[in-house]
């Protein structure tokens, strides 16, 4: 019952979330405007001469800045919650949630709604229209200097232009060294006559640097946080109920497989065992046959619920899996510019590393995945999937996973160490063979 009281209360609570969000975001949005209209005439927050120093206005426009994020945060979770509300069969909470709000409150909050995102939206365009002129301006002002200076040349041009570098390393191999040509560019760097030219290089690089490391953490953060978070609302709020329904409806399912089954006989067994044991050698007071049958048909109802509450978490683990995959495979597809800063942002730390990080990296990682004790771990990782999808575990393909995937673990290693990491940086194959041996 407890547990049942906790779920309609979240189902409560998840129903009133797109209003809650939306309510946020409109209280953003209604201080940006109070700030326009107390210190900016009405107007938006930009470097407009309003009589403020430099100091004063930076503080107004990092307040929009946090109030504009806000906004949009609370405006993407207003959109999932309510697509997560629509695409509920959940009928109690859809008709509590929509239905029943719509019927007591009526036109009002629907067209209350309506002016809370058209007031939203005039808002956040307003500023989006200032960040793209601000931006066309500062590509403009690019284009003129490059044009005024006649020692520009096209591939010079190319890179001022990219915000963001993702060449990777592994692209930038040539017969020579990178080491001896990354030391030939720092001693034509340091003896070249325009040092202005070299100072604002580095520090464009720093800032592409800054914003690559920026963009992939939080791009990281965002690959992990978003499919736990489809998992559990999606197992929590719609899959979960559906599948406590189906098994209140059938009670004579209670084992997914034969090996809870057999899990959960041998658990009665044991304790009706451990019962005879403690009479036998009076460690309990001595109970009749019938009080030893009642003890063991409560064991058995307990232990029965106990296997249903797994069938049930078990079934939903695998739909809400689903879910949080669609939801890693949606964000793969639409981020595939983040996805290629990234890849060239790992690519510089672990290329970036020492020879003997390198080498040490390399045989941590074949030891735990391909080394000659790695089937011990692959076997907990196997039956500990088996479990969180409640399937049955076979021990025919976990041994044959286990003699296959660690092999061709191993011969792709092998083969990246041959064809690019000793290409890159020979002297970290050099040294991992010596550290191996």
């Amino acid at each position: 019952m407890k547990l049942q009281n906790w779920i309609k209360k979240g189902r409560k609570w998840f129903s009133f979330t797109p209003e809650r969000a939306l309510d946020a975001a409109y209280r953003a949005a209604v201080k940006i405007k109070t700030i326009e209209e107390d210190h900016f005439q009405g107007q938006k927050v930009s470097s407009l001469d309003m009589g403020y120093s430099a100091s004063v206005l930076k503080v107004f426009q990092n307040d929009v800045e946090n109030h504009l994020k806000t906004i949009q945060l609370r405006l993407t979770e207003f959109k999932i919650s309510r697509s997560l509300l629509i695409l509920s069969d959940d009928n109690s909470t859809q008709k509590n949630s929509i239905v029943n709000q719509q019927e007591v409150i009526g036109n009002h909050q629907r067209l209350s709604t309506i002016k809370k995102l058209d007031y939203i939206d005039a808002i956040v365009n307003g500023y989006r229209q200032i960040k793209e002129e601000n931006s066309s301006a500062l590509i403009a002002e690019n284009f003129i200097k490059q044009d005024a200076n006649p020692k520009n040349n096209p591939n010079k041009s190319k890179k001022s232009n990219s915000s963001l570098n993702t060449e990777t390393i592994s692209n930038k191999t040539g017969i020579l060294p990178r080491s001896f040509m990354r030391t030939i560019n720092r001693i034509r760097q340091e003896i070249d006559p325009q040092a202005d030219d070299t100072e604002e290089e580095v520090i464009n690089k720093f800032r592409r640097s800054r914003n690559k490391t920026v963009i992939s953490i939080y791009f990281v953060l965002l690959l992990i946080i978003v499919p736990l978070f489809t998992h559990q609302v999606s197992k929590t709020f719609l899959i979960a109920p559906l599948v406590e329904k189906y098994f209140s409806n059938h009670e004579q399912v209670i084992f997914l497989n034969q090996d809870l089954e057999e899990e959960a006989l041998n658990e009665l067994h044991q304790y009706e065992e451990n019962l005879h044991f403690k009479n036998l050698i009076g460690l309990a007071p001595s109970i009749s046959n019938q009080e030893m049958e009642e003890k063991v048909h409560d064991r058995a109802e307990t232990i029965a619920e106990e296997y249903r509450h797994r069938g049930v978490n078990g079934v939903s683990n695998v739909f809400a899996d689903f879910c949080s995959l669609v939801a890693f495979a949606a964000i793969i597809f639409f981020c595939k510019k983040e996805i290629a800063i990234i890849k060239s942002f790992i690519d510089e730390i672990v290329y970036g590393l020492s020879d003997s990080a390198k080498a040490f990296l390399l045989i941590l990682l074949t030891d735990i995945f391909v080394g000659y004790h790695s089937p011990h771990g692959w076997e907990v990782i196997l039956e500990g999937i088996s479990r969180h999808l409640g399937l049955p575990e076979n021990h025919d393909f976990n041994f044959l996973f286990i003699a296959t995937f660690p092999v061709i673990l191993d011969t792709v290693l092998k083969y990246w160490i041959f064809r690019y990491l000793n290409r890159i940086s020979p002297s970290s194959v050099a040294t991992y063979k010596n550290m191996n041996e």
